[in-house]
C-alpha cells in the first residue's frame, strides 16, 4: 500500500506526509527517552495492534527518523531508536505538548497515564539559558520507573533508566506526578506534604528548579 500524500509543495504538508499518520507522533514520543524493543513500545501505545506498529516503524525507518539495531549479548535483542532527524523533532513535539496541556483536563480513571509522558516534555521545555555552563544530572524515581535528565552546558536531554552519579534525586509516586502534570497540585504543596523526596546538594536543586522553570520558593 502506497503512503498517502498531500501532493503540495509546502513545508507543513511535507511534514504531515512524513509524521501525520495516526500513531506516528506517539511512537516518536515513546522513543524520545531512548531505544526500545518492539514489545516495550506496545504498553504505551495501547490499542495500536502489532501489525500497525510494525508498519509505522517501517515507514519511520524509510523516512530516516528511526533506526534499528541488535544489542550485543547478553541482551541480544533488536531495538528501535531515533536518528538525529528523529531527535530533531523533540522541540517541535514539546511545543505541541505545551499547546495541548493547556487544553488537557484531569483524565478520567479509564485513561492511561505513564510517567515517561511527563518526563519527555520536561527536557524540551527546559530553560536553555539557565542550563548554560552546567554539567549536572537529575534522576527521577517514579515508583518502579527511573528517568534522568542530562544537563550539558545549555542542553537538556531526557533518558530512561537510572543515572550514573546523579547530582540530584527526585522521588515521587505516579499519582503525585500526574497531579503535578495536570496542574491539580503545585510543587510547593507537594513538597510541604512530603509527597516529593529530594536528595542532593542544595545548589543542584536550585539549578534544577531554574532549568525546569519551577518557582524557587518551592524548595524553601
Amino acid at each position: 500500500m502506497s503512503r498517502r500524500t498531500y501532493s503540495q509543495s509546502c513545508s507543513m504538508a511535507r511534514t504531515l506526509d512524513v509524521i501525520g499518520e495516526r500513531w506516528t507522533l506517539l511512537i516518536l514520543r515513546e522513543l524520545m527517552l531512548g531505544p526500545k524493543r518492539f514489545t516495550d513500545l506496545l504498553p504505551g501505545l495501547e490499542g495500536i495492534g502489532k501489525n500497525l506498529l510494525a508498519l509505522r516503524l517501517k515507514q519511520l525507518r524509510a523516512a530516516g527518523l528511526v533506526g534499528r539495531h541488535e544489542l550485543p549479548p547478553p541482551a541480544a535483542s533488536r531495538v528501535y531508536e531515533l536518528t538525529a532527524d528523529g531527535r530533531a523533532l523533540g522541540p517541535a513535539m514539546a511545543e505541541l505538548g505545551r499547546w495541548g496541556i493547556e487544553r488537557l483536563d484531569s483524565p478520567p480513571p479509564e485513561f492511561q497515564f505513564r510517567p515517561g509522558w511527563a518526563m519527555f516534555p520536561l527536557a524540551y521545555m527546559a530553560d536553555a539559558e539557565a542550563a548554560q555552563g552546567l554539567e549536572e544530572t537529575y534522576e527521577f524515581r517514579i515508583a518502579e520507573e527511573q528517568f534522568h535528565l542530562e544537563v550539558r552546558d545549555g542542553t537538556v536531554e531526557p533518558h530512561t533508566g537510572p543515572a550514573n552519579h546523579p547530582d540530584l534525586i527526585v522521588t515521587m509516586d505516579p499519582a503525585t506526578l500526574s497531579e503535578l502534570f495536570f496542574g491539580d497540585l503545585g510543587a510547593p504543596d507537594a513538597l510541604a506534604e512530603g509527597r516529593i523526596g529530594i536528595e542532593g546538594a542544595p545548589e543542584a536543586l536550585q539549578h534544577a528548579l531554574a532549568i525546569l522553570d519551577v518557582d524557587p520558593q518551592a524548595a524553601t
